[in-house]
This record gives C-alpha cells, structure tokens and sequence, in this order.
C-alpha cells in the first residue's frame, strides 16, 4: 500500500468545499455562517479483518487491513460533510474534527463535524 491509501480525502480543488480544522482560514472572511454539519459512517468488522487483527496483535505490528478501513470510513464521513455543506449553500468548512466511537460491539462509527460557512476572498488595505 503507497501513501495514498493512508491520504486524506479530496481538496477543495476536486469538491468547491474547503475543508479546514483551523476555526478560520487565512486570506479569507466568514460572509455567512451557515450552521453545523456532519458526515457519519458506521463500519461492521469483517471476521477475517477480525481473526487477521488478533494474529498480528499476539506478534505485533502495523494492523494494515484496519489501517485501510478506518481511512477508508473517515473519508467516506468526510464526503458526506461536504455534501450536507454543499447542499446548504457553504463553501467551506471550518474547525472539522472526527469523532470515533465503538457502535454496540458490531462495528465503528466515525463523524466528521463542523461548522458549515461561506468565506470570501480578503481584500487588500
């Protein structure tokens, strides 16, 4: 597996939603706040991710298998933000954070949340 398959989901060149963790994005202004968003996924446990997971925790080591899932559902959440942003009018999201929690022993859930704005360009004094 190559680093992109350990990458972050796509920019805001490829959705028209700029996705930031910062609470503002330098060179920009906040117009319009449009409220909070969130994407959410819940992954179930394959039984040979599963059987695989416990081997390799007896030898120790990198759990690749879950390591490519639990990217995988973060940048499913991740899609999903920016299509409830998009759908709301925003064109950026600020202060995105990832929640992850165990969802009744069956699987993972993973939200990705923020708050949903539209930034315009500075203008220089």
């Amino acid at each position: 597996m190559g680093i992109d398959d350990y990458g972050g989901g796509p920019g805001a060149e490829q959705t028209g939603v700029m996705v930031v963790t910062t609470n503002d994005a330098p060179g920009y202004r906040v117009e319009r706040v449009v409220g909070e968003v969130f994407g959410l996924t819940v992954r179930s446990r394959h039984l040979g991710s599963q059987i695989g997971a416990g081997l390799k925790s007896m030898i120790g080591g990198e759990l690749r298998g879950l390591t490519k899932t639990l990217v995988q559902t973060r940048n499913q959440a991740m899609e999903r933000l920016i299509e409830q942003a998009r759908a709301r009018g925003a064109n950026a999201v600020l202060a995105m954070r990832f929640d992850v929690t165990e969802a009744a022993d069956i699987g993972t859930e993973v939200c990705a949340y923020g708050t949903a704005v539209v930034l315009a360009p500075e203008t220089g004094a």
